[in-house]
């Protein structure tokens, strides 16, 4: 059996953006709304087929997990370079098939209830069938330059989606940002592929990840300021993955990204778009763990291992619970990244590599499921900010059951998915990296804090005493609420150690319960602290603030990150060095080639009478000509 069917996955629901693109104002967006649904719904049924197909049926062999592939030539370059098309199937591209199928039609079909009534509702579907197929195009490319195009196809993506409403000047800042911040870190992306196709003759990731390959072996010897360049082109690679994953200091456009309706922070800013760099790394991790002893693997260790911390601080500060969502992405992403970093190859040696993924798949179940339950309180009191909030449980059921579900999970409490995954990251640093492993350990502990500082605040609290009393959402906005709730419950228990590792030979997990113990009591703190903090109103938040004065002023203001960036573009780059430069081009390059042509002007007004069209002035002209050159003549034959 081959895979060749797997192609439709990614071209149903680019189908379903063209004719919903194209046919925009004539569709019926009720009918808009059941088309992306269906189209995503095939798509969700191919990718879960594949996944039984691989991992239960056929993609097995001497118990090691083979890579399928489909792919035809597009475009040569040389007789060795070529850019090739086609899908790749092998453990984590599946996996990845899984939660973007999955979490793209979840918001799908909450977008129905969600997006009811806006007057870009079939546009809206539109753009989440291009992501769709964007996102499905990355994970099964089969070299770096496909995964590029279709990286570029997910940014254009996000930029209509976070910029959707296009009317409020907001949302179109918060769309150039996200586009100019990662386009900066694409640039470095693109310049490592050019510099591994230059020196490797490919960019074929079968070829690129094979460790004893001559494609890794071959450059190196060839260095560059003390490293071989494929360290210097896999670190540049990183930098494409930062921005996209938000890292540290890539991460400014990602609160702001929030713009966009909540269903598109749920997709695209929570569960598949930013995870795109984690992908990345993965999908190019025997490179980085072989090429120099992993030098460019400690970068995104230690890149990940302060993202996480970083955005965790800046998350307890938060008022808008979309934002606090946002920094708590930034903050999960860098544990994946981290895990990557502190991960070995073989056995159990790849458990962080194993935890990774693992924590990317739990990860996007139920930060999915904190944003659509936060889009549901949204929708409930049309605000985003907690002080517009409390008490919410009496009205809204189904939301606050969900959301509890999800903040245990995201807080590590077992027995729920992210108890599971989070702990075999903590594990693999504690083997690794005791540094990153205390860091680890205390952002769970922030992260259990900060999130259930939200649950505290949206349904308990005080009663806001609302001129419309809440209610709950529509069954299209609760149905896919309970399903990530079930997920988040039980997606713990699936064997990732099995089926995910780099060698593809999988290995038995053990639960260290030592390790699990710390974490744990780690994270009941976190909430402990939160619930005397937050169940009832008082003023120990205000006190606790007020107590930390500057550091707690620096936080809230996200260390002034937007500040700093918007001085070093202004001040610098346009004032000092931009305004310099286009001085210069305008008043000596143009004012050069303006002089040039106002002098030649100048020059034609003055002898243009010498072209009159009357025959008397030039009988004139001639006759002047023969006299002056007979004058010469006679003057030059007598002297």
């Amino acid at each position: 059996m081959n895979f060749t069917y797997v192609i439709l996955i990614p071209l149903i629901p680019l189908l379903s953006f063209l004719v919903l693109g194209i046919f925009n104002k004539k569709i019926k967006p009720s009918v808009s709304g059941y088309l992306g649904v269906a189209a995503l719904s095939t798509s969700t049924a191919l990718s879960f087929y594949t996944a039984y197909q691989y991992f239960f049926a056929i993609g097995k062999v001497n118990g090691v997990y083979q890579t399928f592939v489909e792919k035809t030539t597009w475009m040569n370059f040389t007789d060795t370079l070529a850019i090739d098309m086609g899908i790749l199937i092998d453990p984590i591209s599946v996996m990845m098939l899984i939660v973007v199928s999955v979490i793209s039609l979840m918001v799908h079909i909450y977008s129905r209830g969600y997006m009811k009534g806006d007057d870009g509702y079939t546009r809206f579907f539109a753009f989440l069938g291009l992501f769709s197929f964007s996102m499905f195009g990355l994970v099964l490319a089969t070299n770096l330059f496909q995964i590029y195009i279709f990286w570029e196809l997910v940014g254009v993506s996000s930029f209509l989606l976070i910029g959707y409403y296009y009317t409020k000047p907001s949302a179109v800042s918060a769309a150039k940002k996200a586009f100019i911040v990662t386009r900066f870190a694409d640039l470095g992306f693109l310049v490592g592929i050019l510099i591994i196709g230059y020196y490797t003759g490919t960019f074929d990731f079968e070829t690129l990840n094979n460790p004893e390959g001559s494609a890794i072996l071959n450059w190196a010897s060839t260095s560059f300021i003390g490293l071989s360049v494929i360290t210097w082109a896999l670190i540049l690679i990183f930098i494409g993955g930062a921005g996209k994953s938000a890292m540290f200091p890539l991460h400014i456009w990602l609160p702001d990204a929030m713009e966009g309706p909540t269903p598109v922070s749920a997709l695209i800013h929570a569960a598949t778009m930013v995870v795109a760099g984690v992908y990345l790394v993965a999908r190019l991790f025997p490179m980085y763990y072989f090429v120099e002893d992993g030098f460019a693997l400690n970068i995104v260790a230690y890149v990940g291992a302060f993202s996480s911390l970083f955005a965790a601080i800046i998350a307890i500060t938060q008022t808008d619970i979309k934002r606090v969502l946002a920094f708590s992405t930034m903050s999960q992403l860098g544990y994946m990244m981290l895990a990557l970093g502190v991960s070995g190859y073989d056995g159990h040696e790849g458990v962080g590599y194993m935890a990774s993924m693992f924590h990317l798949f739990t990860h996007a179940m139920f930060k999915a499921l904190l944003f659509l339950g936060a889009g549901s309180v949204i929708h409930a009191v049309h605000s985003n900010y907690l002080k517009d909030m409390g008490g919410l449980r009496k009205y809204m059921p189904i939301t606050n059951i969900t959301f509890l579900i999800a903040a245990l999970a995201i807080s590590g409490v077992f027995p729920l998915s992210g108890f599971w995954s989070k702990d075999e990251i903590l594990v693999a640093a504690f083997e690794h990296n005791k540094l990153i492993y205390g860091v680890g350990v205390f952002v769970a502990g922030l992260t259990a804090f900060y999130m259930f500082r939200l649950y505290f605040g949206i349904f308990w609290g005080k009663d806001k005493q609302y001129k419309h009393a809440p209610h709950e959402s529509p069954i299209s906005m609760t149905f896919p609420l309970m399903i990530l709730a079930f997920i988040s419950m039980v997606g713990g228990f699936i064997p990732f150690s099995e089926l995910i590792t780099p060698d593809k030979a999988g290995f038995e997990a053990h639960l260290n319960i030592p390790l699990a113990i710390v974490a744990t009591i780690v994270g009941l703190t976190g909430i402990g602290l939160a619930y005397v903090f937050y169940k009832k109103e008082n003023d120990l938040a205000d006190r606790f603030s007020n107590a930390f004065g500057v550091f707690y002023k620096w936080t809230f203001n996200k260390f002034y990150f937007d500040e700093i960036y918007l001085f070093v573009t202004k001040n610098i780059i346009f004032n000092r060095i931009a305004a310099p430069i286009a001085w210069f081009d305008k008043k000596v390059v143009d004012g050069t080639m303006e002089g040039i042509g106002n002098k030649t002007v100048v020059i034609s007004e003055k002898i243009k009478g010498i072209q009159s069209g009357k025959v008397q002035d030039y009988a004139f002209g001639f006759i002047a000509g023969v006299v002056i050159l007979a004058l010469v003549f006679i003057y030059l034959w007598t002297n």
